[in-house]
């Protein structure tokens, strides 16, 4: 591994800030440090340096789950679900998350901060399990157990968030009988999407580890695939690489990295102390997808000012937003090479930045 570092002017966290969070785009910004690449075999890693915000840092929601202060509900809808916070603690919930148990393994769609004693709040939610309608083994139907994963495709991730396409089909006949669905034309389009690409991700691991990483127990869940022994092998390799990158950067607060020499994506929180509860899940995520696109050329790791570029230029696209719920919306920015997610609270700070190569 060797390093480098590169200033970008990219919007980090404004000292004005009241409560863990950014302001939005357009407050005063200051200096973002990107530092790296740290590399191994095809994977390689960039941190992004800057002061972390005020205030305490949430749970995430693989430790809320394990506390059993959050509950997943499952709600009979493929494409929505419900988080109920009973703890007096903030859940972050990341875009991206795979839920496992219920009737189908679900990967979560956007990006919440789920208040203390919140509720009942629904989510939206793509299906990374297709078939599957009851009970797995003695998992309960009604909740999702577990959010040790997140899903390892750019691909996906672009399917389920990129600004709503004009053209939407209609819903295949053959999706329709999934549970309770009353989806419209562009969901659907993205559901079948993500089914495909789950089936892909499957195919390129099973060519990789040499042999299929389908369950008996469910051959298409995604998250059963990644438990696969021979795919947790390879993914160690890379994260016992890796790892320790962390442990030298006290003041990172998030995470790009590129595949074969080209930039994938890149992951913004306020803090450190949030950054380095998600880093595990954030690096078995990378290495998993790097394992998975395996090509025998491995590329030219990219500068670090070329990832502080397309996180500048990602940030400058052209604009859109949407409602979430009454507390978060999600702004969103495109260009031809980019895409740029900012998830917000009513009060306009923001709690998530992710960036995602076209």
């Amino acid at each position: 591994m060797h390093r480098r570092e590169f200033l970008t002017t990219a919007a980090v966290i404004g000292s004005a800030a009241p409560v863990l969070g950014w302001p939005g785009l357009a407050a005063a910004a200051q200096a973002l440090r990107v530092s790296g690449p740290y590399t191994h075999a095809n994977l390689s890693l960039y941190l992004a340096h800057g002061p972390s915000a005020p205030g305490p840092v949430p749970l995430t929601l693989q430790e809320a789950l394990a506390k059993k202060q959050v509950l997943v509900h499952e709600t009979g809808n493929v494409n929505q679900l419900v988080i109920e916070n009973r703890g007096d603690e903030e859940v972050f919930v990341q875009a991206g998350e795979i839920v496992k148990g219920g009737k189908q393994d679900r990967v979560l769609t956007v990006s919440l901060l789920v208040p203390k004693n919140s509720g009942r709040v629904p989510i939206g939610a793509y299906c990374v399990e297709q078939g599957r309608w009851q009970p797995r083994g003695r998992e309960d139907a009604s909740r999702f157990s577990s959010a040790d994963s997140a899903v390892p495709s750019r691909k996906a991730k672009i399917a389920m968030k990129a600004p709503p396409s004009l053209d939407a089909a209609p819903p295949p006949d053959r999706i329709s009988r999934h549970g309770d669905l009353r989806r419209d034309g562009d969901t659907a389009q993205r559901q079948t999407f993500v089914w495909r690409d789950v089936a892909e991700t499957q195919r390129k691991l099973a060519g990789i580890v040499g042999g299929s990483v389908e369950s008996r127990e469910s051959r298409s869940s995604l998250q059963l695939s990644l438990e696969n022994e021979r795919v947790r092998a390879s993914v160690a390799d890379y994260v016992r690489a890796l790892d320790p990158v962390i442990l030298k950067a006290p003041d990172s607060i998030g995470l790009a990295f590129a595949i074969n020499g080209a930039i994938n994506s890149a992951d913004l929180y306020p803090s450190h102390g949030l950054f380095k509860k998600l880093w595990p899940k954030l690096l078995k995520a990378a290495a998993t997808e790097a394992v998975a696109e395996k090509n025998g050329k491995t590329g030219t790791p990219p500068k670090p000012e070329e990832v502080s570029a397309f996180i500048d230029k990602a940030e400058r696209g052209k604009a859109g937003e949407r409602k979430i719920d009454d507390r978060t919306s999600l702004a969103t920015r495109e260009t031809e090479k980019s895409y740029y997610f900012e998830a917000k609270r009513s009060d306009g700070v923001v709690f998530h930045r992710n960036y995602l190569a076209r």
